[in-house]
């Protein structure tokens, strides 16, 4: 078993990834995590070992947070550098593990990432992979705004219905107050199951902050850059993203298999908005995979279904490519 953790420069800057094989022959699938500014490696590298069998992992922290927090100037902090930094963490694992093309993962902001990297950068990639997929950032936000209004109104929650009435509706998908407004609206919306059924009742912090710390995966530096680089990556990037339409910076436009496998019932980055954006998508091959009883994040909601797929479509592709 190789596993190890190292920091690589991608773009002057040193940001940390975590290698985990059992055979350095296999497809490398590379994890881009959302946010911007969560890390994922501490449930990749827990839950997701069983994807050994055919894969080998990479997470990686993404310029500005935990591992990759220390030293992050925030003027860098821009869609098109972590684009930039992908392509060269990208091309840095084909060199290493002597690959032609590697797949790459991403869920929510990191379907947004992943599908910039794969239109501006498709050469070293054999196929996209997202989940909670990004689509169009004003139309998301209005959507999952209203989301919470509605379900706050139905449940006669009138604190919730009062906070979100007084931030108001997200314009150009930002908020008043980017940071804190939209954290009240993401915990809203999380309580009554709009990010997932399993869930409710939980706040985004104990969804996300207390299994990291749980997880041991991070040294005391990461932790600080975790917590830190959160806030600091989302209110530097927040006005940027949450104005992007993938439609409009792509054209719809890919050289490489592109497969979305989303939950039907994600109010995060809305389901509704996924069938109309994958119907205007041209690529060599192309799949829309459902779970129904799913939300923003299918690979936790129902893990052994969305890796069954995952295998099926991935492993079709490098048995075939030599490359990979």
């Amino acid at each position: 078993m190789i596993d190890y953790k190292e920091l690589v420069l991608l773009n002057g800057f040193h940001q940390k990834i975590h290698v985990k094989t059992d055979d350095v022959g296999k497809p490398v699938l590379l994890f881009l995590h959302g946010g911007p500014g969560v890390p994922n490696r501490h449930s990749v590298m827990i839950n997701d070992t069983d994807l050994l069998d055919s894969f080998t992992l990479v997470c990686w922290d993404q310029r500005g947070t935990a591992g990759s927090y220390k030293g992050c100037d925030p003027k860098t902090l821009t869609v098109q550098q972590l684009v930039d930094d992908a392509k060269q963490l990208v091309e840095y694992l084909c060199k290493t593990f002597h690959k032609e093309k590697i797949f790459i993962i991403g869920g929510s902001w990191g379907s947004l990432l992943g599908t910039l990297l794969a239109h501006q950068y498709p050469e070293h990639l054999g196929a996209y992979v997202g989940f909670g997929q990004f689509v169009d950032g004003p139309l998301n936000e209005q959507l999952s705004y209203e989301f919470a209004l509605n379900e706050a109104k139905k449940h006669d929650d009138e604190k919730a219905v009062k906070q979100l009435q007084l931030m108001g509706y997200p314009v150009d998908g930002s908020y008043p107050r980017p940071y804190e407004d939209m954290m009240i609206q993401r915990n809203i919306m999380m309580k009554y199951g709009g990010y997932s059924q399993n869930a409710k009742k939980r706040s985004y912090f104990s969804s996300m902050v207390v299994p990291v710390i749980k997880s041991k995966e991070y040294t005391a530096s990461d932790l600080n850059g975790y917590i830190k680089g959160y806030k600091f990556v989302l209110q530097n990037m927040w006005k940027e993203v949450s104005r992007i339409n993938l439609l409009k910076e792509t054209n719809g436009k890919f050289d490489i298999p592109y497969y979305i496998l989303d939950g039907r019932l994600d109010n995060n980055t809305p389901a509704s908005l996924v069938e109309d954006y994958y119907e205007a998508i041209e690529a060599p091959d192309k799949k829309l995979i459902w779970f129904d009883e799913a939300g923003h994040n299918p690979l936790g909601d129902c893990p052994e279904q969305f890796k069954e797929k995952l295998r099926e479509l991935l492993l079709n592709i490098s048995n075939n490519n030599p490359g990979l």
